[in-house]
């Protein structure tokens, strides 16, 4: 299986993201889209295929959301998209792409629909939420 995750490893969810994908068995293609920034193209795509647009797309916390003036209801998809390409960070994560289609992975959790096998438990978050119990049974 094939899988993309679009990470930002100073993100406790993107992280959990990433391991639960490994723990699967799945050793993912990582873009690490802070340093790589993104494309229009790229941007649309991944939007069109999580289902967000732009505004469902903006990262508000932790991010010059705010300070950009993108919160106000009048700022348009254009300008989010024009200020997503200029400020990667404002893209909210961590967003996965596989076979089975893409997803914002947030929960954490949400990736476990996109992916072939669910990864042997038990299985925790980094803040020791079972995910999955010592049976393999999803709890989350």
């Amino acid at each position: 299986m094939s899988v993309v995750i679009h990470h930002n490893p100073d993100c406790g969810t993107s992280r959990n993201v990433l391991a639960i994908i490994k723990a699967s068995g799945v050793e993912p293609v990582v873009i690490p889209y802070l340093d790589t920034g993104w494309t229009r193209g790229q941007l649309l795509g991944l939007f069109a295929a999580a289902g967000l647009t732009p505004r469902s797309a903006l990262r508000v916390k932790r991010s010059p959301a705010e300070a950009l003036g993108l919160l106000d209801p009048d700022v348009g998809d254009e300008a989010l998209l024009a200020a997503m390409l200029e400020h990667p960070i404002l893209v909210n994560r961590p967003i996965v792409c596989t076979p089975k289609g893409v997803r914002l992975c947030r929960p954490s959790e949400a990736v476990l629909d996109l992916l072939d096998h669910l990864p042997p438990g038990p299985l925790t978050k980094e803040d020791g939420s079972l995910l999955i119990d010592a049976e393999g049974n999803r709890v989350a």
